[in-house]
């Protein structure tokens, strides 16, 4: 793969492609549940951009901002944005299942209080929050 993606024969929007295609499905492979933190984020997006330096041959000493290699990819950072949509499409599905399977995902039991909730529920809850009304009827 790193022949194809550094390949000066093959054009950048092919690279691009197939970055897309054959690298972020298995970087992303079961996004849906990861809790990313402030340092994860930073992680996937200096890997994204890794990527992208090793396609445009730019070498990590050079003093290239990473915006400007952004600039010269014609490309915009998407692998965060791609991560965050793919939760909020699974937090979907779970927020319409039926009562029994919502509760055992979300756990949420009756029962004496428990410890303050630091795991995936917690994490999403950005996203309930911040989802406006779309006029779709609940079910």
């Amino acid at each position: 793969m790193k022949t194809i993606l550094t390949n000066k024969h093959i054009s950048i929007e092919t690279r691009k492609r197939a970055l897309q295609c054959y690298i972020e499905p298995v970087l992303m492979y079961g996004c849906e549940a990861w809790i990313i933190s402030k340092q994860i984020q930073n992680k996937l997006e200096a890997t994204e951009m890794w990527f992208l330096r090793r396609m445009l041959r730019i070498p990590w000493t050079a003093k290239k901002t990473n915006e400007r290699v952004l600039n010269e990819a014609n490309k915009r950072r998407s692998l965060v944005r791609t991560i965050r949509k793919r939760q909020a499409t699974f937090l979907g599905h779970v927020m319409r299942r039926g009562k029994q399977d919502h509760l055992v995902t979300t756990g949420k039991f009756e029962g004496k209080r428990s410890r303050e909730d630091n795991g995936w529920t917690g994490h999403m809850a950005w996203t309930r929050k911040s989802v406006r009304y779309t006029g779709r009827r609940q079910r």
